[in-house]
């Protein structure tokens, strides 16, 4: 059996100071998940352990992430958590500190339904 897709939620999130890759990308997922409200579990009868988590993490540098540490911070279902290419660092010209800009896609799935 196949799972389907049922919710894509975007969010972005950043690292002001210190150029924390995981926490601009913590603050992203929480930017996605944020306002998401999924009453369609107990309209369906279906358990939220049963959801699959998908999220895709974009940050210029995406070996300084801890996906571990992303993935035991999600609130349902079984999670994964993948760092990509994406995302954008900007640079304070006048003190050269380095604003780490992070881009979040978070993935709902439930097995197929008959």
């Amino acid at each position: 059996m196949s799972d389907q897709r049922f919710i894509i939620e975007m969010g972005m999130g950043n690292s002001q100071y210190g150029q924390d890759y995981t926490k601009a990308c913590a603050r992203a997922i929480e930017d996605a998940i944020r306002h998401s409200s999924i009453p369609m579990f107990a309209a369906l009868g279906k358990d939220p352990k049963e959801m699959r988590v998908q999220v895709t993490v974009g940050v210029q540098e995406p070996d300084k992430v801890d996906c571990a540490a992303l993935v035991a911070h999600l609130p349902r279902g079984k999670a994964s958590v993948k760092a990509v290419f994406g995302g954008m660092n900007v640079t304070n010209p006048d003190d050269g500190n380095v604003l780490v800009i992070a881009s979040a896609a978070v993935e709902a799935f439930l097995p197929k339904m008959e």
